[in-house]
Parts: C-alpha cells; structure tokens; sequence
C-alpha cells in the first residue's frame, strides 16, 4: 500500500531540463520536491511552476562537493519536510578538453562535480534509507561512463567511477530494501544548450531525434515504482536514431 504520510524527493542538481522535469514528475505523483542546486535563487522558476501545478516543491541551496553542506542539507529535509524517499543525482560536468591541455584543477573539479558529490549524497540518504528499510537512489549517467571518447578524459573517469559507485551500492543495499539505479542517458537531451549549439541534431527533434525530458523523468518515476523481485539496476535511455 502506498504511504499517506509526508515523502521527499531529493533531486540533486535540479537544473532546467532534466532535473527539473524529474522533480515536476515526482511532485506530481505526490512526493515533496526536494530540489538542490549551489544557487536557490536559480530553483525559483522550478518550485513556482511546480507549485502552480498543484505540487509541494522545496529549494534548497547546497554544493553538493563539500561534506560539510551535503549533511547539513540532507539533516535539514529530514528533520523540517519529510523523510527522503527518493534521491536522484542528477549534477553534470560535461567539459571536453583535449590530454595535451587538461589541467589537474579542472580535472579534479570534474569528478568532484560527477562523483565525489554522488557518493557524498548517495551515503547520506543511504543512511536513512536502511534504517528506514526502504528507498530508491538513482545516479545518472551518460556515454562517457560505458567508454572514454577523445577529448572527455576528465568527464569519462568520473562518469566511469560513478557507475562504479552505483554498482557497489547496489550490491550492498539491495539485500537492505534500498534500491540503487544507475541510468545512462545516450544522446542529445531537449535543452536550450542544444538549440543554441547544435542547430542541426536539435532540428531532429520533430522525428524524435533527441531525448525529451519528460520522457527520461517518467523512467525515473518508473524506476522508483518497481518491486523489489524485478529492480533494474542499469537502465539506457536514447533516441532511436543515436549509434550505440
């Protein structure tokens, strides 16, 4: 039977298109959007909407790098809104840049922005989750964390370890009710970035040709739904025209 009592849901990095269409999707089943970005002034748009909708939506201002805030953040929503039922880290780092110019801060930047910070989030919430005895964790990913192109050393390394991350605890929680998912998003998503710097894959859009965020947020709803005899773990996501 579903809960009737109060649930959030955590969506760390809750940007303009995908993160913000996951939490639109959560709230609309329910669950409190929890949204997390380092700048709650940008999560005003997101809440107004989700409000006006008919949702409870929550911003919260956090780097999800630094410990320090990432506890204190995850003590705040358990403590004053409702236990986290959900948790998807949703933050990206997608900077190319060729090995012969890389530099060791913005490498180092880039897995603590698409890694470091999962597994900060991911332990907090796991925490609760297994005390609780339930609770879903969702990372997503992307291509770089299958394999390493040119030009993505830095992006690729973190990705790949977060998938790792994903699977180790999967393999740990599982047994403990919590389930842990990882989701590989292959393709161009429907964002203004898109449009502004890739007129042309952008304009496949109307034959389907790129991911549209809603569509990614109903998966990650679905994930969340499934029973524990037939969790996914792994999940890929892309337009069917994209090369796999």
């Amino acid at each position: 039977m579903p809960s009737t009592s109060p649930q959030a849901a955590l969506i760390v990095g809750a940007g303009d298109a995908t993160g913000g269409a996951i939490a639109k999707r959560f709230a609309r089943e329910g669950l409190i959007a929890c949204v997390n970005r380092r700048s709650a002034d940008k999560l005003a748009p997101l809440v107004d909407e989700i409000r006006a909708s008919g949702g409870n939506a929550q911003a919260f201002a956090a780097d999800a790098r630094k410990e320090d805030e990432v506890v204190a953040l995850v003590e705040q929503i358990e403590r004053e809104v409702a236990p986290i039922e959900v948790m998807v880290f949703n933050i990206g780092a997608n900077v190319p840049c060729s090995i012969l110019e890389e530099t060791a801060r913005k490498y180092f930047k880039i897995w603590e922005m698409a890694c470091f910070s999962g597994f900060l989030v991911g332990r907090e919430v796991a925490k609760r989750m297994v005390a609780r005895g339930r609770g879903t964790i969702i990372f997503t990913g992307a291509t770089a964390g299958l394999r390493g192109s040119a030009h993505f050393a830095a992006f690729a390394g973190a990705k790949h370890a977060l998938r790792a991350l994903a699977q180790s605890m999967a393999r740990e929680l599982g047994p403990r009710h919590v389930h842990v998912a990882h989701v590989v998003v292959d393709g161009a998503i429907d964002t203004a970035f898109i449009r502004d710097n890739f007129p042309e894959r952008y304009a496949t859009k109307e034959q389907d040709g790129i991911l549209n965020p809603d569509h990614i947020a109903d998966n990650y709803w679905h994930l969340h739904q499934q029973p524990r005899d037939a969790w996914t773990h792994e999940l890929d996501l892309r337009p069917w025209q994209e090369r796999w």
